[in-house]
């Protein structure tokens, strides 16, 4: 009677109260959105089975990178950001790859699973065979595979990740690199020419590949340098230019 104005507020309130359902509290609401905010969109890298040949992770799948249910809502163009903006600062090598050009480099892949590729050196040229393996792509210098054969072991591993694709159109890729034998700027180089051979419009290009795998006794190692320059892959790891970014 003394206060009517402070009677009025606290039935309000207490009717506000009624109307929350069963068990709600606002602390729980702030725990629940706090845990959501410490909840890591990215995992440590390398969980998984580490392999005896070269160190690299066995079965590293997406789910052991990142935190895929909290990248579901969110679109292709914020995914890639997402993943561009972490492995920047990474030293390894990267990328978010349309569906479609995937699709193609897969279909391939299945038909023609390896290839010889070119890395520029200081005296010439050095040459690395791809072999797929599932969606994973590894690299070891063709000095190894010619003196250890099978047992060759892995000096670079693209992994790709399909799970997104359907969904969001993309692709996503990392990889893993024995530093030992290679840098970033190699690795990348040779992670570029898998797109030249195996995603390009020129049946010129992709001949090679086909050559390689089906007609090896018409295989020219040269044809693969030359088609490198044409690209302009191999004039960006010039030797000059190589000395520069070390």
């Amino acid at each position: 009677r003394s206060s009517p104005d402070v009677f009025e507020s606290r039935m309000e309130k207490r009717n506000e109260v009624k109307k929350q359902p069963v068990g709600y509290s606002k602390q729980a609401e702030f725990v629940r959105c706090m845990e959501e905010k410490a909840r890591p969109i990215f995992f440590a890298e390398g969980l998984g089975t580490k392999s005896s040949k070269g160190g690299f992770t066995r079965d590293k799948t997406l789910d052991s990178i990142l935190n895929v249910e909290m990248v579901k809502e969110k679109s292709a163009e914020e995914i890639k950001q997402i993943w561009n903006q972490y492995f920047s600062a990474k030293d390894t090598v990267y990328a978010v790859i349309p569906a479609e050009k995937f699709d193609l480099m897969w279909k391939r892949a299945q038909k023609c699973p390896s290839f010889l590729y070119a890395l520029p050196r200081k005296e010439g040229y050095e040459f690395f065979v791809g072999q797929w393996s599932g969606t994973e792509l590894h690299f070891t210098s063709l000095i190894n595979v010619q003196t250890q054969g099978e047992t060759a072991p892995s000096q670079l591993v693209l992994y790709h990740y399909p799970e997104l694709q359907k969904e969001k159109g993309i692709v996503l890729m990392t990889a893993e690199m024995d530093s030992k034998f290679l840098v970033v700027h190699e690795a990348q180089c040779l992670a570029n020419q898998v797109q030249l051979f195996y995603a390009t419009d020129r049946s010129e290009t992709y001949e090679l590949v086909q050559t390689f795998n089906h007609r090896s006794s018409e295989f020219k190692y040269m044809s693969v340098i030359a088609e490198l320059e044409q690209s302009g892959l191999g004039r960006a790891l010039r030797p000059s230019q190589v000395s520069d970014k070390s």
